[in-house]
């Protein structure tokens, strides 16, 4: 099993760019499917996450072709809307695939997801707005079928505003008769990519990015090219990083309006966060200060993918920070690792409180899910000593060679292959 390992205490510095956005490729590859025609994607992270998306279209019959970030895939040749049950399991967002395969063919079959361990997340929302559609559904064995002649536009209102439900529901009535109104919509940037890429192909979507989003309806979707946003949570996490170690980085290929509420946090621990739209530079100026609340919540509040590496910041600054958790009831499993780290945290149900110390030191940890693990990057960063972690498949879903982009910044952080002895290192080449 590979590992990280890594000898902190060195400051960040340069300039590095940011990879396109994983939470927003996974849904654009979903709906590829919907497409007559071939369709070109640019920006397209190499993920594991993105590897197994790529390898759902295979399975389906899809052509693709993906080199250096580029994509390029002919859903023409789909044959099947049988989605394998190996590679569901594999990752959550696979569930995307339902509402693209049910409007484009009248029928998908797929099994209970897989994904992060980090709580609850039914896909109630999904299965209550693809019948609100006319899907007939039927869930038995870890299976879900779902059928229908033709869908039809309707009013979905979100009892929640989940991500994954608004875009597969925004999915399944691109080609649907009629209209649709999608209210208590999720608004997070991904959503407005995906919308950004279907009517690129000739969907008819409007207010994307707002808790209501009206889709009308079309026969059908042509081919296209189309560009990734970049990954705002890659982007918070290198912003943490130069926070966290002390140092000065510059970040280009940036939407800094999708990052407002962790700049703000930023500042008030005391790290300058300058830039433009697409660039953006942190410095931190002195000590960093705790901060008085962090409520997790949709966008545009505080992001749950960055509660746990903005934990790792906390633990070093001055005074009791407290982080509310209020998306996902399970994502405090980081704690006990940074704890192993010398980090000070109590946790009651979903609250933490986290009082800064002088030094982390680093430890043998394991990444627990996806954002965990980076947080424990981030804090092995700044450490004293050496800290290995292990389960760093997690990392790879996420981050694209997360350690090539930190060494380009000057961290001493080496990933160890399997039979290879600590200091007989093989290191991953982006590409």
């Amino acid at each position: 099993m590979e590992r990280l390992v890594i000898e902190g205490g060195q400051p960040l510095s340069g300039s590095i760019r940011v990879h396109g956005s994983k939470n927003a490729a996974l849904p654009i590859l979903a709906a590829v499917t919907m497409a007559d025609g071939e369709v070109v994607i640019k920006n397209v992270p190499n993920l594991d996450d993105v590897l197994v998306m790529l390898d759902i279209l295979r399975s389906l019959g899809a052509r693709v072709s993906y080199y250096k970030g580029e994509l390029v895939v002919d859903p023409r040749t789909i044959s099947t809307t049988d989605v394998p049950e190996h590679l569901m399991r594999l990752m959550r967002s696979s569930i995307f695939m339902m509402g693209p395969l049910l409007t484009r063919f009248g029928s998908v079959r797929v099994s209970k997801p897989g994904g992060c361990s980090i709580g609850s997340r039914p896909i109630d929302f999904h299965l209550k707005g693809l019948a609100a559609l006319g899907a007939e559904i039927d869930e038995r064995h870890g299976f879900i079928e779902c059928t229908t002649t033709r869908l039809k536009g309707t009013s979905v209102f979100l009892d929640f505003p989940s991500v994954g439900a608004t875009e597969n529901v925004m999915m399944a009535a691109v080609l649907a008769d009629g209209e649709t109104v999608i209210g208590n919509a999720a608004r997070e940037p991904e959503i407005r990519d995906l919308a950004a890429f279907l009517n690129t192909l000739g969907a008819k979507i409007s207010g994307a990015g707002e808790d209501t989003i009206v889709i009308s309806g079309v026969s059908s979707l042509k081919g296209g090219e189309f560009s990734v946003s970049p990954d705002r949570v890659v982007a918070g996490t290198l912003l943490i990083a130069a926070a966290i170690t002390g140092g000065q980085v510059q970040l280009e290929n940036v939407k800094a309006n999708d990052l407002t509420a962790v700049i703000m946090k930023l500042r008030e621990c005391g790290v300058q966060v300058i830039g433009t739209r697409d660039i953006l530079e942190a410095r931190r100026i002195g000590s960093l200060k705790a901060v008085e609340r962090i409520q997790t919540a949709p966008f545009p509040g505080f992001p749950t993918d960055l509660q746990a590496p903005f934990m790792s910041l906390l633990t070093l600054a001055h005074g009791t920070s407290v982080i509310s958790e209020t998306v996902f009831e399970d994502r405090f499993q980081h704690v006990s690792e940074l704890q192993r780290m010398g980090a000070l945290i109590k946790v009651d149900l979903r609250t933490a409180f986290v009082k800064g110390v002088r030094e982390l030191t680093g430890a043998a940890v394991q990444a627990t899910d996806l954002r965990a693990g980076a947080a424990l990057v981030l804090a092995g960063l700044a450490a004293q000593g050496s800290t290995i972690i292990d389960r760093v498949y997690h990392i790879d879903r996420g981050y694209e060679t997360l350690e090539v982009q930190l060494r380009n910044l000057g961290a001493h952080i080496e990933r160890v292959r399997p039979g290879k002895a600590q200091g007989d290192v093989s290191v991953s080449q982006a590409t």
